[in-house]
């Protein structure tokens, strides 16, 4: 109960910044874009066999490395799941 209560604070309090300033808008409009672009990037290369034998699942870790990194993001998690997994 206290932790879905910190959790509900929080996150009022994250909005309220958010809305209360504007350029708090432009940041999260890019870091959605983004989101939705290594989302979908990551789903075309499951699903169209351009690499073959290769499926990197859509969890949070690997689209967070993939929104912070970008390209390469993509290139060291496959190269992790070739060479570990």
């Amino acid at each position: 109960m206290i932790w879905t209560s910190l959790l509900i604070v929080s996150l009022v309090l994250l909005l309220w910044i958010v809305v209360r300033n504007r350029l708090s808008w432009s940041w999260l409009r890019g870091f959605s874009l983004q989101l939705i672009a290594a989302a979908a990037v990551l789903y075309l290369l499951n699903y169209s066999d351009i690499i073959p034998n290769l499926y990197i699942p859509l969890n949070p870790v690997t689209v967070g490395t993939v929104v912070a990194l970008g390209v390469p993001g993509i290139a060291l998690i496959a190269g992790v799941q070739y060479f570990f997994v």
